[in-house]
């Protein structure tokens, strides 16, 4: 089961990561001519625009001051959900039972549950990020009002949370596994003392 857990969340992690570089978070495609569209995408960090010819510049954006709150959050919550996967990785591969780098049983038990909600940090990190950048490209896609260039839903959102959803749930079976176990001795010392005082 833990090795289970812990593939579901490192391929969730590894998709999280893949959507950072990835210029496809938003696209419009703008025909002009019948011969010539242009399109246009964004993610995080720049803008880019293609043409048929396969001729693509992109401009990173010109001042950190000037971007929306929005957008520096969305950053923000994306580079946590990395960080915070890859500590949850490395936590939960000393604390399963399989490596044997940790100390006692309900060490390692207790180690993996911290590896887990590290996980389920990362994974909401990362849904945070993808549902608020969704949300605000779809309300002004529907915005009668809003008059700028509409764009739609690039691959790199529906991967994002596609790997969000593997790291919370795997997060959420590896926790309830490793807490149980982790738990027990607590329980049963619990138990004792009690019986003992009656």
């Amino acid at each position: 089961m833990e090795i289970g857990c812990f593939v579901s969340c490192l391929c969730g992690w590894i998709l999280v990561c893949s959507t950072l570089p990835t210029e496809y978070w938003t696209f419009s495609e703008v025909g002009s001519i019948v011969l010539t569209t242009s399109n246009y995408y964004s993610n995080l960090w720049r803008d880019c625009i293609s043409d048929t010819t396969g001729v693509s510049d992109c401009k990173d954006y010109p001042s950190m001051l000037a971007l929306p709150v929005f957008l520096h959050a969305c950053r923000a919550l994306a580079v946590c959900a990395v960080i915070t996967g890859f500590f949850g990785g490395v936590l939960t591969l000393i604390g399963m039972k399989c490596t044997k780098i940790g100390g006692s049983e309900l060490a390692n038990s207790r180690v993996t549950f911290a590896g887990s909600v590290t996980y389920l940090v990362s994974g909401f990190c990362g849904m945070i990020t993808y549902s608020w950048w969704a949300n605000r490209v779809i309300s002004e896609f529907v915005d009668p009002n809003f008059r700028a260039q509409k764009f739609e839903l690039g691959a790199a959102v529906f991967i994002g949370w596609g790997g969000s959803l593997l790291l919370i749930s795997g997060g959420v079976v590896l926790g309830y596994f490793s807490g149980k176990e982790g738990l027990k001795p607590r329980y049963m010392l619990h138990l004792l003392t009690f019986h003992v005082f009656i």
